[in-house]
């Protein structure tokens, strides 16, 4: 029988055939270095959880938390004016129609005190706790006169038949008296002259100095 003889490889072929040899045994232990530093990384305390925990904290942005509002309460007075009033009183000392400020009037004053909330330096809320007149006011009084004088009764008439409004002379008691010789149309008249000494009944003393008839 006849025999094939065996081909020898070269040397170069050789060497290529080591090295790929030797890379795959290289890949090999690399996967299996990677699948056991995984077992190794899940077995120990926690593996998976603390490395899905530290890659979700990384994916998850920071968050800018919300600040908190600073609200304040202070007490505030508020001071206020309370106008005064006004009163009137019947004097029968004083002649009517006659008008006095006896009392002057004077403002009071109030304060107001109130509760102020502010949230933020800002005002949201104002509450009255208390409202106190602190000073009183004046009321002002006005004195209204009463008075009034009595109306002198005319004078007795003369016995003589003379009116009593003139003297110094004999004025006649009529209906009306003219001065003689005047535009008067009577039914009496007065010659002379006669001095006005009550109230001019019959319109004798023309230029009103107090003479009656006087020429």
């Amino acid at each position: 029988m006849k025999r094939t003889p065996r081909r020898r490889l070269s040397r170069r072929t050789s060497l290529i055939v080591g090295a790929a040899a030797v890379l795959g045994i290289a890949l090999v232990g690399g996967a299996v270095n990677a699948a056991t530093l995984a077992a190794r990384s899940a077995a120990a305390p926690g593996g998976q959880g603390a490395l899905a925990s530290a890659t979700a904290t990384a994916s998850t942005p920071t968050r800018t938390p919300t600040p908190t509002p600073v609200v304040t309460t202070r007490d505030e007075a508020v001071p206020e004016p309370v106008p005064f009033e006004r009163a009137s009183v019947e004097d029968s000392s004083m002649p009517r129609g006659q008008a006095v400020v006896t009392t002057a009037g004077q403002n009071g004053e109030r304060t107001r005190t109130y509760r102020v909330t502010r949230t933020d330096g800002r005002e949201t809320k104002r509450e009255l706790i208390s409202d106190v007149v602190t000073v009183p006011p004046v009321t002002e009084v006005t004195a209204i006169g009463t008075y009034v004088e009595p109306v002198a009764p005319p004078p007795a008439a003369d016995p003589g038949g003379c009116d009593p409004n003139y003297a110094d002379a004999c004025v006649p008691i009529a209906s009306d008296v003219d001065c003689a010789g005047g535009r008067g149309d009577g039914p009496a008249y007065f010659d002379g002259v006669a001095r006005v000494v009550g109230r001019d009944v019959y319109g004798l003393d023309r230029d009103r100095d107090g003479l009656a008839c006087e020429r």
